[in-house]
């Protein structure tokens, strides 16, 4: 018995005429009668009484027809089951990050992987802006953004503050500073920063860190020694470690990146400095939403640290 025959069984036995059921399946009415007789002799009865004007089912194709819709509900449901697991199995979620999300970013992939083990996650790095457009324009499902957003002009774009980020500053690990006896341990005052070159990335690459820190650099009373440029973090964080440390130079780096970048040249210290820190939001379109979405903002908010309610810009 084939699951075809049994379809054309079903189509003739609601219209009771193999013409109309042929016009209904797209098939010629010879090939609708064929695959009759062919069930016909495998199951060993007559389904139909042909030897009237009118075709119509006999008792044993009256018994039969139920248990075939049944077949047929059974197939059905079988094809909706795999189209789905295949459906969650081919959902890639194209997200943006940047440098530093660290154990921020462990921690909203382990939740999604909790959440929707099928759905796969393609990370893209690009500059701030570039993400933005990105999103707006779907080559992108959703982006990480640190700092306040330039939301001019991108009524497209949602973004959902998820945590706060602290910034922590870089010096030479011999430098006086981290040497020295501290009450608290380990918190600098920004203003012991003053006469120390700093080294910061250019702000075209980020605005919202470079305004931050210069800010609260001026308002701690000084405006910043500059310090040489370098290609990297990584170039940067060797040549910190490389220079004099009665002099030295300085950086910032996100409190969850320190943690990854274990070099004993360098000592990270935290800020007593209020404010030394950026909201990370998660970018996304106001429409037109990507499969997966819900769940990844479920395992943003799974882990989130508090930095606030939904902002519409």
């Amino acid at each position: 018995m084939e699951l075809r025959q049994v379809r054309y069984f079903v189509m003739v036995a609601q219209e009771l005429h193999f013409g109309r059921a042929a016009e209904k399946l797209h098939i010629v009415q010879s090939a609708v009668s064929q695959q009759i007789r062919r069930l016909e002799r495998e199951l060993g009865a007559e389904l139909f009484d042909r030897s009237a004007r009118q075709v119509r089912l006999t008792a044993v194709g009256e018994r039969f027809l139920p248990e075939a819709r049944a077949l047929l509900a059974a197939e059905q449901r079988a094809r909706t089951v795999v189209a789905e697991l295949t459906a969650g199995r081919s959902t890639t979620l194209r997200l943006g990050t940047s440098t530093g999300l660290g154990a921020h970013l462990d921690r909203v992939l382990e939740a999604l992987a909790g959440i929707a083990p099928e759905t796969r996650v393609e990370l893209v790095a690009a500059r701030a802006g570039e993400r933005l457009d990105l999103v707006a324009s779907g080559g992108l499902d959703a982006a990480f953004l640190r700092g306040e957003p330039d939301a001019r002009g991108r009524d497209d774009l949602r973004f959902v503050p998820l945590w706060q980020d602290p910034l922590v500053a870089v010096l030479p690990a011999r430098h006086p500073l981290v040497a020295r006896p501290d009450t608290p341990p380990g918190v600098l005052a920004l203003a012991e920063l003053a006469a120390v070159p700093l080294v910061l990335t250019a702000r075209r690459n980020n605005p919202s860190l470079v305004d931050l820190v210069v800010g609260a650099c001026h308002d701690a009373g000084f405006t910043p020694v500059p310090g040489p440029a370098y290609g990297s973090l990584e170039d940067t964080l060797t040549a910190i470690g490389a220079a004099d440390p009665s002099d030295g130079l300085w950086t910032v780096v996100y409190a969850s990146h320190a943690a990854r970048l274990s070099t004993p040249r360098v000592a990270f210290l935290p800020f007593g400095h209020p404010g030394m820190e950026l909201t990370t939001s998660l970018v996304v379109r106001r429409t037109d939403p990507p499969a997966g979405l819900d769940s990844l903002l479920r395992a943003c908010a799974a882990t989130d640290d508090g930095a606030g309610s939904d902002r519409d810009r």
